[in-house]
């Protein structure tokens, strides 16, 4: 077994090395590159016996960001077509909590994993590397590290159940939401999914073939060579609601039964219940002045 640590210092604006993944699962191939180009440019791509289970691709010209190798996408988890408008806010928070952020799989390590945002990345770069963060330095899934960044309108909606408030009002508290518009999709190679942030201002729509191939795009006709006699189910991804396929379990899951599963694996409302202070009930509990 060899094992290193490698120190890269992404604020150096002349840095020149990216790492694009050293995952055992997935292979990210990314650079400014056309879509015509991209299979002469990585010839395995054309190799006969190229195989996989998924394909995660995405295809944009850089409009907020000067275009560079280590900005373009896919990144490491996610594809992201939209912008992040609370994105200052979002780093701020980030960097002011990296002083007692801890991790039970690296230790004494974690300050190697900060920080985990930079000016020098897009909005993209950074909502990759946050999410990257809350799913490998800690035991959430992918799935729930999504659920936490882009939440749905959960206050004052009377159609959430109970669990699922209590998971979101407990999480705002760690996380605030990373808010569009946006549509985001993401895996790890046991999920693949996308999710449309609350306000729903991106298109996305799914596929289901009778042969059970899945196909999810941001923009319709991707599929246009597609028969309708071929395809089972045809859907859209609705505003807060996340579309998920578990190649554990070989199925499409849920929305609703993935969210309750992860609301219900800690007792969140406990949580809330004892360990917020309102400060308006406890100012007139103490008698206290404004």
């Amino acid at each position: 077994m060899i094992s290193f640590r490698l120190r890269y210092d992404r604020e150096s604006k002349d840095a020149d090395f990216h790492a694009s993944s050293f995952s055992s699962r997935t292979l990210v191939y990314k650079g400014m590159l056309t879509t015509e180009q991209l299979g002469e440019y990585f010839p395995d791509l054309q190799d006969s016996d190229m195989e996989s289970a998924l394909a995660l691709t995405h295809s944009r010209f850089s409009t907020n960001t000067f275009p560079s190798w280590p900005r373009a996408q896919p990144f490491r988890y996610l594809c992201h077509n939209g912008e992040i408008n609370t994105l200052r806010g979002n780093k701020n928070w980030m960097y002011s909590r990296g002083g007692i952020m801890e991790s039970p799989i690296f230790g004494d390590d974690t300050p190697f994993l900060l920080p985990a945002v930079s000016d020098h990345m897009s909005d993209s770069g950074n909502f990759d590397s946050v999410l990257e963060l809350l799913t490998k330095a800690s035991n959430r899934s992918l799935p729930e590290s999504v659920m936490m960044m882009i939440p749905e309108a959960w206050q004052d909606n009377d159609n959430l159940s109970d669990s699922k408030k209590a998971f979101y009002e407990y999480n705002s508290c760690v996380m605030e939401p990373w808010d569009g518009p946006a549509m985001v999709a993401f895996t790890d190679s046991r999920y693949i999914g996308a999710t449309l942030d609350r306000n729903g201002l991106r298109p996305s729509r799914y596929y289901v073939t009778k042969d059970d191939h899945v196909i999810l795009s941001s923009e319709i006709g991707v599929a246009s060579e597609l028969p309708d006699v071929d395809v089972k189910i045809k859907h859209r991804l609705e505003p807060g609601k996340m579309f998920l396929v578990d190649f554990e379990t070989q199925r499409i899951v849920p929305d609703n039964e993935i969210k309750e599963q992860i609301a219900a694996a800690r007792p969140y409302a406990d949580w809330v219940e004892n360990g917020t202070i309102d400060l308006t009930k406890w100012a007139d509990a103490s008698g206290s002045q404004a």
